[in-house]
Order: structure tokens, then C-alpha cells, then sequence
């Protein structure tokens, strides 16, 4: 709090994402919990007891940009070893069909069919009434959980933006095509999918006041996605209300946005958040983290900048002069804040020696810098 604040600190913080911030149950035997393998216990261990926590919740569901299953049709099955997900919905005299797939070895969902595949598709789905998308919001399980961790971290309220919402309806090339080309639809998307979105953050917000917040979705309109004037149409506009509604209640927004922000940094500032993350280095993202620092170190917190591709990759001689530079470039000359994060994190059922080592070596050189 006190790096989010802008105050002096011993040290920089080091947090290590989702490990320590999803909810992870490593004793449940579930065939499909990869986090039940012995290998992964050093590591979530080293997390509870040597980062600096950051408990990713939400106030609705633990991955609230994907569609509520009570308002469609569900069935769940499994088919070669996956645990698959169909899921119909009727609107607009279309049928409209998703399906997912799980493999048991890799904690990620993978998307086979996209709910919308055309521009018939959104137009059905834009007749669907706003009903399905109401949510009950309850803070009282992070009011518990902030009570539990007391001073061993934070809980961070997550959300997404409308623009990740709407872009998650639709494939990849999908998506890119229709926000190019039917501008006005996906605004009529983006105004549908906000309203519910506002109403969920504004009484969050106010009811768990003065806490760090994380809003993803901006990197769908950043290159080479879509051209930087997009950004300004897309996020700043929807996105932006969002982050004066954690702000008026003395909370910490930070935007997430992987890739290339070179072109959008100066759109992200506008919004005036708390905060920005990963800061993927080249040739991920297109900026160093120092630039950054130097054009907005004192307006902005700057999170991560440690690419997961090197924890996993790279040998632990060669990642220790990673975190080094990190470190260094994101406290040297005067800032805000500094916090030494990964890019994301392992999403295997093992976790190997060299990857324990190089988390090892983050908590190690961040304990230990002096600036």
C-alpha cells in the first residue's frame, strides 16, 4: 500500500501474479487441478510466505468477464480426457452456440466456437434483454478474506472492460474485423456490456473502498490488434468511467496490458489510473521499462516487466541479470513505484527445477536491493 501510495519503502515489492492470487486449492484431487502435483507445492509455498501478496478476487464470479451459464442452456461432458462446455443461447431468432475445452494437464479453457461468429450473430445478440447480464454483488467475502490476510498482503478487486467482454465473444480474427469495420455495432456491444460492468464497479468501489483494483481488456485495441485511434474510441471511453469509479472511492486502478504500448501509453495516463502492468520488454512489448519510468514514473505505479517466457526458459545465470536490470531500471532517478512481477505464470501440471529457481532468484535480489 505504501508503494501504491507513493511513499518511501525499504525495498521494492515482488509479487508473483497468480500464484498467490488465484484461488488455488492444491490439496483438491480434482483430475483436472493441475496445482495437486508435489511439484508445485515449493513454489506456492514460497509465494504465502516470502512475496509480497495480492489476492486477485472478484464480487461475482472468479472469472467475471466469462458469461453467466444460469441465464443459457449448459451441457457439460467430456470427450477424449477434456472436460468440454456447450453453451446455446436464443436471441434475436438466431441460435447462438459456444464450446470450450479443458485439458487435464494444462490450467487454461480453451475456445473451439465463439458465441458470435458473424455480424447477424451480434445483432441477435444485442437483442438479448439485459436481464441475463444483472449480477448480485457481495464484498463480503473480500471484506473476510482482506481480515484473514491482514498485513501479509492485499486484496485486489478484478475486473474487465467492456472492450475485453465484447472482444470475448468473438474469435480473434473475428473480433479484429468487426471493431474495424462495424464500428457503430460494437459500440452499441460496448454500451450493452457496460452497463452492467459500471453497476458492479461503482458498488464495489463504495462498498470495499481504497483498494487496488485491476482492469484487463485494454490490449485488445492496441497494434497489432487494431490502430492506435481505436484505443481512444474503445477503452478510453469505456474504460475510463471505471477507473474515475474506484478513484472517487480512494481506490487504486491499475490497467493491465500485455504487448505494445508505445503507441497508447500516452491514452493509458489520460484516464489518470494508479497504476499500469506487465510492461512487457522487447521483443513481447515494444517499450523498456526505464522509458516508462521516464515519461511516467511519478503518475504511475509500475507493476511487472519480468517476462514468464524467462522464468520458464532461461537459465538461472541469465535470469539473474534480468531481474537486475528490472530492478534497477524500475527504481532508478525519482518515481512512484516499482513492483517486480511476472508477465503471467506457469499453467502446467509440473513445475521443474529451473523454473523454482528462477522465482527464487526474483524474491532473493528483491529482498535483498539497494538501491
Amino acid at each position: 500500500m505504501a508503494t501504491l501510495r507513493g511513499e518511501p519503502v525499504d525495498r521494492p515489492a515482488v509479487n508473483f501474479y497468480e500464484i498467490g492470487g488465484f484461488q488455488i486449492d492444491p490439496s483438491d484431487p480434482d483430475a483436472f487441478n493441475v496445482y495437486h502435483d508435489p511439484s508445485w507445492r515449493p513454489l506456492l509455498q514460497l509465494a504465502e510466505e516470502h512475496t509480497d501478496l495480492i489476492r486477485m478476487r472478484s464480487p461475482v464470479k472468479s472469472r467475471c468477464h466469462e458469461i453467466d451459464v444460469s441465464h443459457y442452456k449448459v451441457e457439460e461432458f467430456i470427450e477424449e480426457g477434456c472436460r468440454c462446455q456447450r453453451i446455446t443461447l436464443k436471441t434475436g431468432g438466431r441460435t447462438l452456440t459456444s464450446l470450450t475445452r479443458r485439458n487435464p494437464d494444462v490450467d487454461t479453457i480453451w475456445t473451439l466456437e465463439h458465441l458470435l461468429k458473424d455480424v447477424d450473430d451480434l445483432k441477435a445478440y444485442l437483442e438479448a434483454p439485459d436481464e441475463i447480464f444483472k449480477e448480485d454483488v457481495d464484498v463480503t467475502a473480500l471484506i473476510e478474506e482482506d481480515e484473514k490476510l491482514a498485513d501479509r498482503g492485499i486484496i485486489m478487486i478484478d475486473t474487465e472492460d467492456p472492450l475485453c467482454a465484447a472482444a470475448s465473444l468473438f474469435s480473434m480474427q473475428d473480433f479484429t474485423i468487426i471493431a474495424l469495420t462495424e464500428q457503430t455495432l460494437f459500440h452499441q456491444l460496448l454500451q450493452k456490456l457496460s452497463r452492467h460492468i459500471y453497476a458492479r464497479t461503482e458498488i464495489t468501489a463504495k462498498a470495499f473502498p481504497g483498494r487496488l483494483w485491476r482492469i484487463y481488456g485494454p490490449e485488445y485495441a492496441t497494434e497489432p490488434y487494431l490502430p492506435p485511434h481505436l484505443f481512444k474510441e474503445y477503452v478510453v471511453r469505456y474504460t475510463g468511467p471505471m477507473v474515475e469509479m474506484i478513484q472517487k472511492h480512494g481506490g487504486f486502478a491499475r490497467i493491465h496490458c500485455h504487448g505494445r504500448i508505445h503507441a497508447v501509453l500516452d491514452d493509458i495516463v489520460s484516464m489518470n489510473p494508479a497504476a499500469i502492468d506487465p510492461i512487457e520488454p522487447p521483443p513481447q512489448g515494444d517499450m523498456e521499462l526505464r522509458e516508462v519510468r521516464n515519461r511516467y514514473g511519478k503518475e504511475l505505479v509500475l507493476f511487472g516487466n519480468i517476462e514468464f517466457a524467462d522464468i520458464e526458459n532461461t537459465e538461472p545465470a541469465e535470469f539473474e541479470k534480468i531481474v537486475t536490470k528490472s530492478l534497477k531500471d524500475g527504481t532508478d532517478g525519482e518515481g512512484k513505484g516499482f513492483v517486480l512481477m511476472p508477465s503471467s505464470a506457469p499453467i502446467s501440471r509440473t513445475i521443474n527445477s529451473r523454473i523454482m529457481t528462477n522465482y527464487e532468484t526474483m524474491v532473493r535480489l528483491a529482498t535483498n536491493f539497494n538501491a
